[in-house]
């Protein structure tokens, strides 16, 4: 079943007194619990269409749907709270708290229906992530690039959210972590049942997903 259907998207800009177009009438279905990777070259609007289908930007023409619903009617506002994740490749974890109570703000701030002990599902999450509770109660800036995304992925489902979107999430870290997150991603699906939508450089990552998917020249193909 499509969690997420795209029809008809375009999305365009004025670049030195030309129209450019990034995205042309561009249609596209996610299935529910599968690891999709979006590659293509640098400016080829990848982030842009991660950001339109994650509600943060809004295409020019066509229609988005969240399990058939227009997330136009569902308000963007309450679509990025309680329906997707958001993994960026800077993290944009709140320096000034642990990553607990990262995890913690992200289940308050959703209006999905979260467990009382939120605590002790906040350290579960995070162990199931490899961050054990003495790293969990640091300062996030007092832990590596790669903790600090496994907190970041961590908090993107911890809001019982079912979509995940990642841009670049292994652009800042070193061959072993990257997989390390890859397996993170794997088991999103498969364990969670989530869907993971990645934008990547990356073959790695794109090779051990289950759907690789081009953006070139405005539309989405399978290869």
């Amino acid at each position: 079943m499509a969690i997420l259907r795209l029809e008809d998207i375009c999305y365009g800009y004025e670049d030195g007194g030309y129209r450019r177009e990034i995205l042309k009438h561009l249609s596209y279905e996610f299935e529910e619990g599968e690891f999709y990777t979006i590659l293509g070259p640098s400016g080829s609007g990848k982030t842009t269409l991660l950001s339109i289908i994650a509600g943060l930007d809004r295409p020019e023409q066509g229609k988005i749907y969240y399990e058939n619903e227009d997330i136009e009617k569902i308000g963007l506002n309450k679509y990025r709270r309680n329906k997707v994740g958001i993994v960026f490749q800077s993290y944009n974890l709140i320096n000034y708290l642990t990553g607990l109570e990262n995890i913690e703000l992200a289940m308050c701030e959703t209006e999905n229906k979260i467990p009382k002990n939120r605590k002790e599902i906040a350290y579960a999450l995070l162990e199931k992530f490899g961050i054990v509770k003495s790293k969990a109660d640091r300062l996030v800036t007092h832990l590596s690039g790669g903790e600090q995304q496994r907190i970041a992925i961590a908090r993107a489902i911890a809001s019982n959210v079912d979509l995940i979107f990642a841009d670049e999430p292994t652009g800042n870290l070193d061959s072993a972590t990257e997989e390390e997150i890859i397996k993170i991603f794997k088991m999103l699906t498969s364990e969670f049942g989530k869907t993971v939508i990645v934008v990547t450089h990356s073959n790695e990552v794109s090779k051990l997903s289950d759907h690789r998917v081009l953006l070139h020249d405005g539309v989405l193909q399978e290869i």
